[in-house]
C-alpha cells in the first residue's frame, strides 16, 4: 500500500489505482474503494483526491488481501445487489446471482396469473439469505411470505435482511427447518405458490465448479447428492399436499435438468409443466401448475 497512508497524504485516487492494478480489474477496484471510503458514483468521483485516514486505508487493504486471496467479491463488500434490494451476504449463505432474478420474476409472474386476493401466501425453501422471500416480500403488497431454513447460520443471515426489510418485512415469517418439515401444518392446501432455490449440483459434478464457488461458497447449498436432481425431486413431489388449487411451484434447477425436472412435475400430480430460461437462455427455472 502507499507509504503515505495514515500520514495524510494519500489519497483514494492513488488506492483506486492501486486496488486495479492488484486486482487487473478496474471494476472490482471501484467497488472496493467504493466500500471502504462510504462514497459512491458522483460522490466518488469527486472525493478522489481527498486525503484517507489510516483505519479506512487498513480497512481498504484487509478487502483487498482478502479478493487477492481468491475471495469473491460479494463476501469481501459484504453485500450485493439482488433486484431492488441491497443483501448483507457472507460465506455462510450463497451469493445472490442473476439467475435466480429471473426466478423471482417468473415466480411474480405465477402470481399474477394466480391472482389470490388480498394476501397471496408464498413459501420460499431454503432462504438462504432470504433473497427471494424478501424480493416477493417487497415487490407484492400484502404477501404473507414464509421462509424456511435447515442451516441455523444462513437463517441468521436471513434475519439480519429481514431486519433491513423494513415495512415490506413484517408478513415475512422465518422458519428453521428443512423444506416443508419447517412449515406449520395449518398451512397445507394453503399456499398459492412455492419457490425455492435448492442445491442442484450433483457429486460429480464439484471439480467443474470455478475455484471461487467450490472453495468459498458453502457446500450444503450447492451439492444436492449423487445426481444433483435429489433436492429438486424431494421438493416437487411434496409441494401438491401444500398448494391451492390452482397453485404453482417454481424451482431453480441447471439446464440439462430439464426434462427430468418436468417429468417428475407430471408424475407428481401437476397438470402442467415447463422450464423457463433465464437472461443469458439457458433453462432454469421448472415453473409447474396444478
Amino acid at each position: 500500500m502507499g507509504t503515505g497512508a495514515g500520514t495524510g497524504t494519500v489519497s483514494w485516487r492513488e488506492l483506486l489505482a492501486e486496488a486495479a492494478t492488484r486486482l487487473g480489474s478496474a471494476t472490482e477496484a471501484r467497488r472496493i474503494v467504493e466500500r471502504a471510503s462510504g462514497m459512491e458514483g458522483a460522490e466518488l468521483h469527486l472525493g478522489l483526491d481527498q486525503p484517507v485516514t489510516e483505519r479506512t486505508a487498513a480497512h481498504f487493504e484487509a478487502m483487498l488481501q482478502r479478493r487477492e486471496a481468491g475471495e469473491p467479491l460479494q463476501y469481501v463488500l459484504g453485500s450485493w445487489g439482488f433486484r431492488s434490494l441491497d443483501l448483507f451476504v457472507d460465506r455462510r449463505v450463497l451469493i445472490p446471482r442473476p439467475e435466480t432474478e429471473t426466478v423471482v420474476g417468473f415466480a411474480l409472474a405465477e402470481l399474477a396469473r394466480l391472482a389470490p386476493r388480498p394476501h397471496p401466501r408464498v413459501v420460499d425453501l431454503g432462504t438462504g439469505s432470504g433473497a427471494i422471500a424478501l424480493s416477493i416480500a417487497t415487490e407484492v403488497s400484502g404477501a404473507e411470505v414464509w421462509a424456511t431454513e435447515r442451516s441455523p447460520d444462513a437463517l441468521a443471515v436471513a434475519r439480519a435482511n429481514l431486519a433491513g426489510t423494513g415495512m415490506a418485512g413484517r408478513n415475512v415469517r422465518l422458519a428453521e427447518g428443512s423444506w416443508f418439515a419447517a412449515l406449520p401444518p395449518m398451512l397445507r392446501g394453503q399456499v398459492h405458490l412455492i419457490v425455492s432455490n435448492p442445491p442442484y449440483v450433483g457429486e460429480r459434478e464439484v471439480p467443474d465448479l470455478p475455484p471461487e464457488v467450490a472453495r468459498w461458497e458453502p457446500r450444503s447449498a450447492l451439492v444436492a447428492g449423487p445426481t444433483g436432481l435429489e433436492q429438486v425431486e424431494a421438493i416437487v413431489e411434496e409441494a401438491p399436499r401444500w398448494l391451492t388449487r390452482p397453485g404453482s411451484l417454481v424451482v431453480e434447477i441447471a439446464p440439462h435438468q430439464a426434462q427430468a425436472a418436468i417429468a417428475c412435475a407430471l408424475r407428481s400430480s401437476f397438470s402442467a409443466a415447463e422450464v423457463k430460461p433465464d437472461l443469458a437462455g439457458r433453462l432454469r427455472a421448472l415453473v409447474a401448475r396444478l
